[in-house]
């Protein structure tokens, strides 16, 4: 059974960065995309980041692009989320995805992780 588990949300000063790190068991993590979501409460979850699963491509939502980085490290099962220049608008549940494919696609998989909690503060 595949599991995604996140960690690395938290409570920082807006101006400030965090890295989440999504953590994927089994060996076919590294066949599959992977993409970072948030959602806040009454609200849909967003796409944040997403990247393929050989790394080569990456994509990001409007509001992050220039602030967020998504990175990954197939021999660690590992999928990381750099974000820097946080705003308060920046806090949500972020979630941890596998993708359909290994190619980046518009809908996100079945394979959820349980979200880390990041607050921003003004």
């Amino acid at each position: 059974q595949v599991q995604l588990v996140e960690s690395g949300g938290g409570l920082v000063q807006a101006g400030g960065s965090l890295r989440l790190s999504c953590v994927g068991s089994g060996s076919i993590f590294s066949a599959k995309a992977i993409g970072w979501y948030r959602q806040v409460p009454g609200k849909e979850r967003d796409v944040v980041a997403r990247i393929s699963s050989n790394g080569g491509f990456t994509n990001y939502g409007e509001y992050v692009l220039g602030r967020f980085t998504i990175s990954r490290d197939n021999a660690e099962n590992t999928v990381y989320l750099q974000m820097n220049s946080l705003k308060p608008e920046d806090t949500a549940v972020y979630y941890c995805n596998r993708g359909r494919d290994s190619f980046i696609s518009s809908l996100p998989g079945d394979v959820w992780g349980h979200g880390t909690q990041v607050t921003v503060s003004s």
